[in-house]
């Protein structure tokens, strides 16, 4: 079954006019499945993700989550869905400085409420150990360069075991070292752990290195490369 998947997807802004800015967008995404969605700047992805997402709810169109319908849920029904089945990962990794690095990376477990706080801790520390940086978890935030906190971003990301990553512009405020050091974890998540990741990226060197392109221009799907 697909982890998720769009059909006939329109998006519209009132900029003062209607705008058409997604047009009959169809899409699959497949567990374990490591895909790029790429595009000139107000080709739509962003937009895109933020519906896919579930952050964004004014659309036409239906939008399936591991076979579930999104349409209709009420806003803590669909905050649940993505506190449940979908990690973030954003240009700006948007940690809260006055917090550690071990709390920062707990936080979206403790919302979930499904484990104990001694047991995401434990989970918290597993996936810093598993990114390399477990000896950052007592660091304050703002004492990480821009290449850690991105990977403490991840490993946030992680925490609830979500269906799917989704990503926007990960790499986009790294220097090339830590852009592929990043992209490495995600092929490691993809390959070894068969975690399904949808990256919205300008890197065309990144997305080259992904199961599959999606390449998008105004509004709609022009292209998918394998």
């Amino acid at each position: 079954m697909p982890v998720l998947q769009t059909s006939h997807i329109n998006k519209y802004f009132k900029d003062p006019v209607l705008v058409k800015v997604l047009d009959n967008v169809n899409l699959t995404v497949n567990r374990g499945e490591f895909v790029s969605v790429t595009g000139k700047s107000g080709c739509g992805k962003s937009t895109l993700l933020y519906i896919l997402s579930t952050m964004d709810t004014d659309y036409e169109g239906d939008l399936h989550i591991d076979g579930e319908l999104m349409r209709g849920k009420t806003e803590a029904e669909l905050a649940q869905v993505r506190n449940e089945k979908i990690g973030f990962v954003f240009q700006f990794h948007y940690l809260l400085n006055e917090f550690t690095v071990l709390k920062n990376v707990m936080l979206p477990g403790l919302k979930l409420q499904r484990f104990s706080a001694q047991e995401v801790e434990h989970r918290a520390m597993e996936r810093l150990k598993q990114l390399g940086i477990d000896q950052l978890a007592l660091k304050a935030a703002n004492q990480l360069s821009g290449g850690e906190k991105q990977r403490v971003a991840i490993a946030r990301a992680l925490i609830n075991d979500p269906l799917i990553i989704m990503g926007d512009e990960p790499t986009g405020n790294l220097d090339k070292r830590n852009s592929d050091v990043v992209f490495d974890i995600f092929r490691q998540l993809s390959e070894e752990l068969k975690q399904t990741l949808l990256i919205v990226t300008h890197d065309q060197a990144f997305a080259r290195n992904t199961h599959r392109i999606i390449h998008m221009q105004d509004g709609r799907i022009e292209s998918e490369t394998l």
